[in-house]
Order: structure tokens, then C-alpha cells, then sequence
């Protein structure tokens, strides 16, 4: 929608058509005219064409010198004027202008004037000789034209005392100095400067529902402690220490949020403090405390180094390490000018902002043990590493492994005839998962999207016997295929098989009679919202929900008096996402004697946050461990497997299932994708845009997702992006914590924030979160993407993203597809290299020697 004024209202009688006044352009774009000589200005805003009608008439006061002339001029003004008179914003000029040196007001003759308010010479043809019989004709604006002329005479005398002439700009600012400029000129008979009006200053308009364009980046607020709830006398507070120290003081409120009562006291005395807040870098506040602090800032400074040692721990964290060892954290510290690490961890470790943590060396290669040199009790040194973490993510693995230890050493015995009446009713890998799990308090269950059939089985195998069973998932849309999973299992499946069909893992979702892919189109609005929900409605009934939702008390079962879920048997799919806090936070909330199976594919991407909870479980082999031997099925499953290891085979594909576009450069591959995702995909597969994801590495560079989301938007859903950068329609990522990303569709924006719809469930994300919390969503990372399948991805790989392929990213992404697979691919031999050699980052925790040093091996 265009945001020029709806006026567009053309020059009036008032603007004389001679000679020369055709050589004045006028200036597109302009919202109104400039209140120059010769122009009657309305109450509106005027269009392009009354943008210089102001020089035309000034021009023309300058040459009309004939009392003919000026007498026509003069009445043609006074009519206009007359015509607007009512709107109490435009005047007539009715001076006669019977000679040049007749008119002594500055506005020359027969001009029509703004009121305008700093425009000292317009309209002023009013006290010419002849100005008493046009001002009869003015009789509705003669309020208006007496409180001008006093004015005007007012200005004439603060004139008359100034030894010489202003000249324009010299004491006068924008648009008064360009109109004194002018009148200059009108009375010495010259053309004015043609600067003056062909780039007036801009002047006040109605506001306009203009685009919102996002900046880059912001920092985000604290999850936990949301900027709203600090007092508004501390964000005052602290608002004004930032403005002192030169800070950006938008981070008022985060910072408040951070430091909690007195952080305004606590910033001034610790300026590095500021390092609390996420996207605020070393350097920034090391510019902040000079400016606080003065000449007792320096590298030296004990408060800088505990801030940077904490500020790393922090960044190791966001990296996926729930410690650091000590001797990486020292290295990084030196890399950031602390002059003694040593003594900053030392500190840092005394003040309680981080602990220390010595464990075992038990890893294979690992240095033998040595004799003690003093020989009393024969005992053996053994190899030890240091570590530093914060404390949250310390406490969480500690609780994790004691959780997990007591599920172990817990295992009830009251309910073996109920399971023993589960695993009978299953065969296969279900089976021995159920047999599994029947034995032991913590089971681990591995395979693809197909292996999913067997926990489903599990779990409609143990509710049917009477067990308190419930799964849950990484996200809305596993829950959405875990339920189509069972819809399609009946009760004489379940007794020949794993209680699927082979056609029913090829498309899960098709078991869901009538359903539509559960990504919300741009258009669908309460169609797909009321599909989802009850694609919600048959989760909920069969026992399945979501990690968050089960955590926040908004869904799954009841907790018993003391807190924890009245469960016999929790299945946690997609395991692989679990990060340590979330992981320690569910095994806490489950009872004594209570089951877990923990079931995922281990070649996905690990968590966003902190920690590897399923890898480390696996590596420990401390419980018992189920592989499924159900494989993915079709060439994208074929395709899958081979990359995860380490192959990437060429695969038969008769109906398209993998295609790839080679491309040169990335502006090629922002083109063919928007082409596929908007035409090919839909035309040749009958897939629509809607259900088809596009997947790239990262969110910046010329084909990242914000490149991409742009190029897709002005394709599928164009518009003004009024609210925020978003319009009601687009596709959304929002993301309602760190490290969790739910898609969704924009519905509507108002006072209260902006609307969303994700996975049917209303959403409002306040005004001031939108920026932080929400993307567009056409296309995303494969972190963002990781626990949902769509009918339909296109991975984009650009040529610099070669650096950020490895095997865990290209197999996820590569497996968010169900039905079609295209790779824009521009990285040429990159591709398989990274496959074949580029495993996961390693991350450093601590949960595998905590696990073996209370479980034993199994």
C-alpha cells in the first residue's frame, strides 16, 4: 500500500503561468508545497504538483510590474485564498502591485501566503496601495490576514534594527532561512537561488502506515526474567548510567532485568556488568567502563576479569559445552587481553560466579595411573582434568545423573504382569523394546523416522494393558506424526507387526483420514487452525504432547501430592534435543519405580542448548541400549542413510524424489530457489509452497535465511510489512525460548502485540519481544527445522557455506523431507567432504563420568 498522502491537489489560480515558470520542475515526493510567494497552500497535504508552485509565483511577483498585471495576480490569489478561507490554513495575497517599489511588504505582489509560522515574507501583497479593495473581498479570512499583517509588522521592525541585512542561513535555520533567501531576491528584482525550492525541507505530515523495516541485530532480553516485570524507577535508573557511558539505552530494561534492585548502583560500580546482557561483546563494554570510570579503567581490573571469564562460560554454553576446561578457558581469556587468567578464574571461582570441578580421566588413550611417590597406602594417582562451569548447568548435570540413577535402582516390580501382557502383544522390535523395558528403569531406543513405529507400538501397547504411558516430542509436528502413527495402528497390526504398514511409514500423516499438512498455509486461516487442533485433540487422547507442554503443567497427565507426573512409562522421542536442563528438570518430575525410554536418531544435529544428553548415554553404556532395524524407507531414505555413514550415494529416483540444481553463484541460488519453492514443486508434485520448507546454513550472507525470506515473501505473500517487518499471512519461526523454534502463520497485529497461529494454537508475542522472538519462516536453519518433516524441502547450499557443512547438519537437513528433496547446491566436492569428514563438534560435559561413577556398565 502507498504511504503518499491521498491529496493530491494541483497550483492554483494563485500560481501565474509566465515566462520562466515552466523551468521550474517539481519534486516528486513531496507531501506539500513550500509556503513560498505565489503559492495558496490548503489545509491538506499537496501532491507533487503544488511542490514548486511557490518558485513559479515568486518568479512571477519578480516580473509582474505592470498594475494590470499585479491587479489580475492580486484577484486570482484573493479568489483562491477565498475558496479555502474556510479551513482557517491558507490566506490571499491582495496587494495590486502597481510598481516594483509600491509593495513594501516582503512578499511582493500578488502572492497567495501560508500561514506557516516561519514564513516571514509570504503573502504580503495585502498592504500595497491597493490592498484596501481586494480586502473587501476577504471577508471570511480577515481575522486571519489582520493577525498576518501584525506579523508581519512585527518582523519588520525586529528588521529595521539590524545594521545590515541577514543574509540567509546566517541566523535563520531550514526552511525560514530558504524563504528569506528568496524574498532577497524578489526584491532585488533577481531570480532566486533554484536550491531554495527544488529541495524544500521536508515539513510535518499525517502519519502514514509505512513498512517497519528490521534492524540488525538486537540483543535479546533474558527468557526467564522478562524486561517488563523491573520496576520502572530502576529502568529510569539505569537508562541514565547507560546514556552516561555512552551504551545504547534501549538495554534499560534488560539490564534492570539482569541486576535486578539496584542495578543502576551495581552497573556504575561494575560497568563490565553490561557484559550480562546476550549480544553485548568485550570490547563494547570495555568502551562503557572507560567512559564511567575514567583513568581507573584499565585491562587490569579484577571486575573485568571475572565479567570476561564469566561472559566465556556463557558463550561456551550458547555453543553447546556445559563446562570448559581449564586450561581452554585460561588460553581464552589470554585472547581477550586479561592480563593474569589465572588469578581471574581465581576470582571469578571465590566470588561464586562459576565452580570447579576436577573428574576422572577414564577415556580410552587416557595416561595410565601412577604410584604415589609416598608410598603409606599404596595407593594409585589417577589422571584428572580440570573443568570450569557455571553453576546452573553444572547443577543440572549433577541432578540429571542422580535423577537417571534412581529411575535405575528404582524399578518397580508391581506392574510385571501388565507388562509382560504389553510385550506379548507385539512382535518384533517393538517387542524387544517392550521386553526392554519391562527389565530395566531407563531404556535407550535408536533409528530413523520409520523406527518411530516402534515406541508408538510401545505406547499403545502398554495403555492398552491398563500402564499409565505417555510420550512426548521435541515439537507440535512430531506430536502430529507420532498421532498419525497410531491412528494407523489396529489391534491386528499390533499383533503381526510393529503395528504399521509399510505404505503407512512411507507418508505417516496419510493415516489421518482427511489431513492436511499440518504447516498452516498463508491463506488458511481457521481451516487449518481447527485441523490442527484436532490433530491435538487425538494426540492428547493417546497419551502424547510435547517436552515443553508437558513441563509446563499444560499438558500430559496429573502430578501426585508431592509433585511428580502420576506416570508408569514416559517416552521421550526425539531425544536427541534434549538439553541438560530440560533433561534434568523431566527425569526430577518422574516417581520412583517409573519407566523412561529415551528414543531418537543419534545422527541428528544435538540440542540448541547445553549439553548431549542422549550421545553422552549412549557413550557411558551404563543401561541397555535397542537399535531398530527398520529402515527408512524410498530414495530420500536411502539418500539419508548412506550420509549418516559417512556416504553420500546417488540414488534411483523415478518420481523425483531427490533432484539437484546446480547454481553458480548465490543471487543464482536465491532465484532458483524462490522458482522451485513458488512453480516447480507445486506443478510437477502437486506439492504447494506452503508445505515445502527451504533450508540453508545460516541466517546471514547473501543466501542465508534472511535473503531468502525476503525473496520468498515479495513472491508468496507480498506487502508492506507494516507490523514490524510482517503482514498477516506470512510464515513465521517463532521462537518462544532460546533454542526452541515453532512454525506458524502471521494472523493479525493490534496494541496487544502481534497474532500468530502456531500449530493452531493462538500466540500473541508482545510488541516488544517481536524483533527478538519471530522471523519469517519460508525458510529456516536446520536447527530451527530439526523435529518436523515437511512434504517437501529445498536445501540451499551456497558456495560459502561450505565451512558450516558437516555430516550431523547435511543429515538433518537432507531428512526434513517426506516426499521430495531438492538441493540448490553450489558447493561442488565440499558437499561430500564434509560427509565423509566432518563429524559433530565435540562438545565438553561432564554427564558420562557422573553416570559411570553411579551406574555400572551394562
Amino acid at each position: 500500500m502507498s504511504t503518499e498522502p491521498e491529496t493530491t491537489e494541483k497550483a492554483g489560480p494563485g500560481t501565474p503561468d509566465v515566462p520562466g515558470a515552466a523551468d521550474q520542475k517539481a519534486t516528486p515526493g513531496e507531501g506539500r508545497a513550500d509556503a513560498g510567494p505565489g503559492t495558496a497552500q490548503g489545509p491538506a497535504e499537496t501532491g507533487d504538483s503544488a511542490a514548486d508552485a511557490g518558485s513559479d509565483g515568486t518568479e512571477a511577483a519578480g516580473d509582474a510590474r505592470g498594475a494590470g498585471a499585479g491587479r489580475a495576480e492580486g484577484m486570482s490569489s484573493a479568489e483562491t485564498a477565498e475558496d479555502r478561507a474556510g479551513t482557517g490554513a491558507a490566506t490571499g495575497g491582495a496587494g495590486n502591485g502597481t510598481d516594483a517599489g509600491a509593495g513594501d511588504a516582503e512578499g511582493g505582489s500578488g502572492t497567495s501566503a501560508a500561514a506557516d509560522g516561519g514564513a516571514e515574507g509570504a503573502g504580503g501583497g495585502a498592504e500595497g496601495d491597493g490592498g484596501a479593495g481586494d480586502a473587501s473581498e476577504l471577508s471570511e479570512a480577515e481575522a486571519e490576514l489582520v493577525a498576518q499583517r501584525l506579523e508581519r509588522e512585527r518582523i519588520e521592525r525586529r528588521k529595521a534594527e539590524k545594521k545590515r541585512p541577514i543574509e540567509s542561513g546566517a541566523k535563520l535555520s531550514g526552511k525560514a532561512a530558504d524563504l528569506l533567501a528568496a524574498v532577497r531576491a524578489v526584491e532585488s528584482g533577481d531570480k532566486p537561488v533554484a536550491t531554495v525550492f527544488t529541495e524544500p525541507a521536508p515539513a510535518p505530515r499525517r502519519p502514514a502506515p509505512e513498512p517497519v523495516r528490521r534492524p540488525q541485530p538486537v540483543p535479546a532480553a533474558p527468557a526467564s526474567v522478562p524486561p517488563a516485570a523491573s520496576v520502572p524507577e530502576t529502568v529510569e535508573a539505569v537508562r541514565r548510567v547507560l546514556a552516561e557511558g555512552g551504551a545504547p539505552e534501549a538495554l534499560a530494561p534488560q539490564v534492570a532485568a539482569a541486576l535486578g534492585e539496584g542495578a543502576d548502583a551495581a552497573l556504575r560500580e561494575d560497568p563490565w556488568q553490561l557484559l550480562r546482557i546476550g549480544g553485548v561483546r568485550p570490547d563494547q563494554a570495555d568502551g562503557f567502563a572507560r567512559a564511567l570510570l575514567g583513568a581507573a579503567c584499565g585491562p587490569g581490573d579484577e571486575r573485568r576479569g571475572r565479567a570476561i571469564t564469566v561472559w566465556l562460560l556463557e558463550q561456551a554454553a550458547l555453543a553447546g559445552h556445559t563446562a570448559l576446561e581449564l586450561p581452554t578457558l585460561t588460553a581464552a581469556l589470554a585472547r581477550q587481553s586479561v592480563r593474569d587468567a589465572d588469578a581471574a578464574v581465581q576470582s571469578t571461582l571465590a566470588e561464586g560466579e562459576a565452580l570447579a570441578f576436577q573428574d576422572a580421566l577414564e577415556e580410552p588413550g587416557a595416561a595410565a595411573p601412577q604410584a604415589s611417590g609416598d608410598g603409606d597406602d599404596g595407593e594409585e594417582e589417577r589422571p584428572v582434568r580440570v573443568l570450569v562451569g557455571l553453576e546452573q548447568y553444572a547443577l543440572a548435570e549433577e541432578s540429571l545423573a542422580d535423577g537417571l540413577a534412581r529411575l535405575v535402582n528404582s524399578l518397580s516390580k508391581d506392574s510385571e504382569q501388565a507388562w509382560a501382557s504389553a510385550a506379548g502383544a507385539l512382535s518384533g522390535g517393538a517387542a524387544e523394546l517392550a521386553r526392554a523395558v519391562a527389565g530395566h528403569g531407563l531404556v535407550l531406543h535408536t533409528g530413523g523416522e520409520a523406527a518411530r513405529a516402534e515406541p508408538a507400538a510401545l505406547l499403545d501397547a502398554a495403555r492398552a494393558a491398563g500402564l499409565r504411558a505417555f510420550a512426548v516430542c521435541h515439537t507440535p509436528d512430531g506430536c502430529r506424526r507420532l498421532a498419525a502413527t497410531l491412528s494407523a495402528t489396529s489391534p491386528a497390526q499390533r499383533g503381526a507387526g510393529n503395528g504399521v504398514t509399510p505404505e503407512d511409514r512411507r507418508h505417516p500423516a496419510s493415516a489421518l483420514p482427511d489431513t492436511d499438512r499440518a504447516q498452516p498455509s498463508a491463506g488458511a486461516g481457521t481451516g487449518a487452525a481447527s485441523e490442527e487442533q484436532a490433530h491435538a485433540a487425538f494426540a492428547a487422547e493417546h497419551g502424547v504432547c510435547t517436552v515443553t507442554g508437558l513441563l509446563a503443567g499444560a499438558e500430559g497427565p496429573g502430578r501426585d501430592a508431592d509433585g511428580a507426573l502420576e506416570l508408569d512409562l514416559l517416552i521421550v522421542l526425539d531425544a536427541p534435543q534434549l538439553d541438560v536442563e530440560s533433561a534434568a528438570t523431566l527425569v526430577e518430575s518422574l516417581p520412583d519405580g517409573a519407566r523412561l525410554v529415551l528414543s531418537g536418531d543419534p545422527a541428528l544435529l544435538w540440542s540448541a542448548g547445553p549439553g548431549r544428553v542422549f550421545a553422552d548415554l549412549l557413550a557411558a553404556r551404563v543401561v541397555p541400549q535397542i537399535a531398530s532395524r527398520v529402515p527408512d524407507p524410498g530414495p530420500i531414505g536411502e539418500l539419508v542413510s548412506g550420509i549418516g555413514i559417512g556416504e553420500l550415494n546417488q540414488v534411483a529416483a523415478p518420481g523425483k524424489e531427490v533432484v539437484i540444481v546446480p547454481v553458480r553463484d548465490a543471487g543464482e541460488a536465491v532465484h532458483r530457489t524462490v522458482q522451485l519453492v513458488a512453480d516447480s514443486v507445486p506443478r510437477a508434485l502437486g506439492v504447494p509452497a506452503d508445505q515445502t520448507v527451504v533450508i540453508t546454513p545460516g541466517h546471514g550472507g547473501a543466501a542465508g535465511t534472511r535473503a531468502l525470506n525476503s525473496a520468498l515473501k515479495e513472491r508468496l505473500n507480498p506487502g508492506p510489512g507494516r507490523f514490524g517487518g510482517f503482514d498477516p499471512g506470512d510464515r513465521i519461526a517463532y521462537s518462544p525460548t532460546p533454542g526452541r523454534t515453532v512454525p506458524g502463520v502471521v494472523v493479525k497485529a493490534d496494541a496487544d502485540g502481534l497474532h500468530l497461529s502456531c500449530a493452531g494454537v493462538p500466540v500473541v508475542v508482545p510488541r516488544e519481544r517481536v524483533e527478538s522472538a519471530v522471523r519469517h519462516g519460508w525458510a529456516v536453519t536446520a536447527h530451527q527445522a530439526v523435529g518436523a518433516r515437511w512434504p517437501a524441502a529445498v536445501v540451499v547450499l551456497p558456495g560459502d557455506a561450505a565451512q558450516a557443512l558437516s555430516r550431523p547438519w547435511v543429515y538433518t537437513a537432507f531428512g526434513r523431507a517426506e516426499r521430495h528433496l531438492s538441493v540448490v547446491h553450489g558447493v561442488e566436492q565440499a558437499l561430500p567432504k564434509a560427509v565423509a569428514e566432518t563429524p559433530a563438534k565435540p562438545r565438553t560435559t561432564r554427564l558420562q563420568t557422573l553416570l559411570r561413577a553411579q551406574m555400572p556398565a551394562s
